[in-house]
């Protein structure tokens, strides 16, 4: 089986890569196991000169990393150059805190004393998603590899080229053989190497199912699993928020990265109040977006990851509509070359329709009018994933008190959801467990070891 590079622009092929085959990839943990027992003994100030190389290098080579996510899975090229620049950040972000994030913690025991120390488990594998294909494989990779462990990275077989320059990028690094490594392998053979006794835990960003198949892996070999899931964000507009502002950024939180990120604003809510004048611009908005090719800086919209994801939403919006879902704006591919959908706005929305309750990965909003705060919560709240939330208001205490009844890992109040690497990201139901990024990300994949010293006299 091969794993190809196909340009979404205009479905054409690029490149081709074999599949590793089970002795490559069996020799490659092996090598990655021996490189973790010299690697656990390193100081954090050598693993952060790695890291701090490897931010460097990606700063270095932003312009030509970018091209390779541009032309692999879409991105605009501006934000494919911000995604390298917010991975380089990330990388150094840990390497500049990781001593201090984990530093021995002391306890306070009635006799003697006592401490937890962190320590690396092992090999942690990682099976990580095309839409940001060097920022989750950053926020996965730098903690652990601070941590002390080695990392074994399964990336989406569309990406196969930003895969093979994040191994490159470590290789010139310096780091050495086995601290990073690249398997180009299928989904299913990643499934099944979690039951590998080498491998102490796995971290994936994708979908439900693909989730839910890999913890059951790691549950049935006693293994510590992450997950970032899909999201479908509720997109909150209170009665006094500022409108023309809150269409601005709901532009953004609909379309950035083509509407194909999990924290996106995919579901739209506005109170009764404002909900004619946001509905109104926001459509007026989307329906002006420049459509064309990536790679051009004046393109606002670029193609999906792939065809098969624009046959997807396609479907999407048509079974939605069949049963009842009316169409404001879009519902259709654009007529030209590629992997392109028209910017799509649905309503009349009720839970027997699709669109109310999957995740709409692409340029496509779902709108809702409500009648007040408690019912815009109440919807919002009726999902089956919790990731992120956007509350729009004037009044931050306000916004505050809203967040709080959210059932989500992130609210943000006037901004629709984002990532810095010094901010925890996670999800809750549907949307997985765990965290990453922060000091948060950093304590997933650690042995928590109590260490306590009692006098010989001490009670016990």
């Amino acid at each position: 089986m091969s794993i190809q590079t196909v340009n979404p622009n205009n479905n054409k092929v690029v490149k081709s890569f074999e599949e590793m085959s089970d002795k490559t990839v069996d020799t490659l943990i092996e090598k990655s196991a021996k490189t973790f027992k010299e690697w656990k003994e390193t100081s954090y100030a050598e693993r952060a000169k790695i890291l701090h190389k490897v931010a460097k290098l990606m700063r270095d080579k932003k312009k030509s990393l970018a091209k390779i996510i541009t032309l692999e899975m879409g991105k605009l090229i501006a934000q494919a150059e911000g995604e390298i620049l917010l991975s380089a950040d990330i990388f150094d972000y840990y390497a500049n805190n990781a001593a201090h994030f984990l530093a021995d913690k002391h306890l306070e025991p009635e006799f003697g004393s006592a401490l937890i120390r962190f320590s690396p488990i092992g090999i942690i594998l990682g099976v990580e998603p095309w839409n940001f294909p060097f920022y989750q494989v950053a926020r996965f990779a730098a903690p652990n590899i601070m941590v002390g462990n080695t990392v074994l990275v399964k990336h989406a077989s569309s990406v196969p080229q930003c895969a093979i320059a994040i191994e490159e990028l470590f290789n010139e690094a310096g780091a050495p053989v086995g601290l990073y490594t690249n398997l180009l392998i299928s989904g299913k053979r990643a499934s099944a190497l979690v039951s590998d006794k080498r491998i102490k835990g796995v971290a994936l960003t994708g979908s439900e199912e693909a989730g839910a198949n890999i913890a059951a892996e790691a549950g049935k070999n006693l293994k510590k699993s992450v997950l970032e899931l899909g999201g479908s964000d509720a997109f909150i507009i209170l009665d006094d928020a500022d409108v023309d502002k809150t269409v601005e950024w709901a532009v953004v939180g609909r379309i950035n990265n083509n509407g194909e990120s999990c924290v996106a604003s995919k579901r739209f809510i506005a109170v009764e109040a404002v909900a004619d004048e946001f509905i109104k611009k926001f459509k007026e908005k989307l329906s002006i977006l420049v459509i064309g090719d990536p790679m051009d800086p004046k393109t606002e919209l670029g193609p999906l990851s792939s065809e098969a994801a624009a046959m997807h939403i396609a479907d999407q919006i048509k079974r939605s509509v069949d049963a009842g879902a009316k169409l404001l704006l879009g519902g259709t591919r654009s007529d030209r070359e590629g992997a392109f959908m028209q910017p799509t706005i649905l309503t009349a929305l009720n839970p027997k329709i699709p669109a109310y309750y999957e995740e709409l990965f692409g340029p496509v909003a779902s709108f809702y009018r409500v009648k007040n705060e408690q019912e815009a919560i109440d919807l919002a709240n009726d999902s089956n994933f919790g990731l992120g939330c956007s509350v729009f208001t004037q009044d931050i205490e306000r916004g505050k008190r809203v967040a709080d009844k959210i059932d989500a890992g992130m609210v943000f109040i006037n901004h629709p959801t984002g990532t810095k690497a010094n901010l925890p990201f996670g999800g809750t139901k549907g949307s997985g467990y765990g965290r990453e990024l922060s000091e948060l990300g950093i304590q997933e994949f650690v042995n928590k070891k109590l260490i306590r010293v009692s006098g010989l006299s001490d009670p016990f």
